[in-house]
């Protein structure tokens, strides 16, 4: 072999692994989102990461677990709908309902991060007699805790944009013994998000207490529930809604 093609051969086995190590190096393309796809569940703590005790109750796809209730007649389309990163998109137009867990729960923390979606996000056709043309927009629902599994007695921390209470971060019940509804309102203005941006609710369940704060602001707090144990859950009413984290920790 000639010093010419000794050389060549170093040349090439040095270069070689150096190109190689170079092509590997390069970061990976962004990858795409699926049309109508949820990109906003990667935005809250992943479940995975969610330590101390957290424990994710966001349903599967099939909804094992949980138990549609009506309040109206069951909406004859999919209200529940769970994405494949893990979110849940509530079509809550024409439809009012809840869903609940099977499971019940005792004294407690919940964190719920969840928004509204524009009305022109709902997935299925707005019945004709669900509200006038020309009626404002409904944007209601709300979270359940220590609530009955038939949906009888239930206490429910509100998710609702109106003119007056109940409003996003008050609280009313209906509970054995209390023909009337038990009307919790906050003292202070709603923390409660613009239409599109995400609200996060923290309610600690400890005894017949029962707190909420709304994006880190304390909001409502009833010192009197006499349900110490229940189901937790959401309400589809009216509205398109988002929920990217759904946990709890017992105390």
């Amino acid at each position: 072999m000639g010093a010419l093609q000794h050389a060549s051969m170093v040349a090439a086995l040095l270069v070689g692994p150096l190109a190689l190590g170079c092509a590997a190096s390069k970061p990976a393309p962004p990858q795409s989102v699926p049309a109508g796809e949820s990109v906003v569940a990667a935005n809250a703590t992943p479940v995975e990461l969610a330590t101390d005790g957290w424990e994710n109750l966001l349903p599967p796809a099939g909804l094992e677990g949980f138990k549609r209730v009506p309040l109206d007649p069951l909406a004859d389309k999919p209200v529940w709908q769970v994405r494949s990163d893990g979110s849940l998109y509530i079509d809550g137009v024409g439809a009012k309902e809840m869903l609940l867990s099977e499971r019940e729960f005792g004294d407690g923390s919940l964190h719920v991060e969840w928004r509204f979606l524009p009305l022109a996000a709902a997935t299925g056709p707005v019945p004709s007699s669900a509200a006038p043309a020309n009626a404002a927009p409904v944007y209601n629902g709300g979270i359940y805790v220590r609530t009955a599994l038939d949906g009888k007695s239930w206490v429910q921390l509100q998710v609702s944009h109106a003119d007056k209470p109940p409003i996003v971060g008050d609280l009313i019940a209906q509970v054995p013994g209390q023909p009337e509804r038990v009307d919790v309102f906050q003292t202070q203005p709603s923390a409660a998000a613009p239409i599109g941006e995400w609200n996060a609710y923290d309610i600690r369940l400890r005894g017949p207490n029962v707190e909420l704060s709304v994006n880190g602001k304390p909001a409502a707090a009833w010192a009197a529930c006499p349900l110490l144990t229940g189901h937790v859950g959401l309400q589809a009413e009216g509205s398109p809604i988002e929920v990217r984290a759904f946990r709890y920790r017992p105390l």
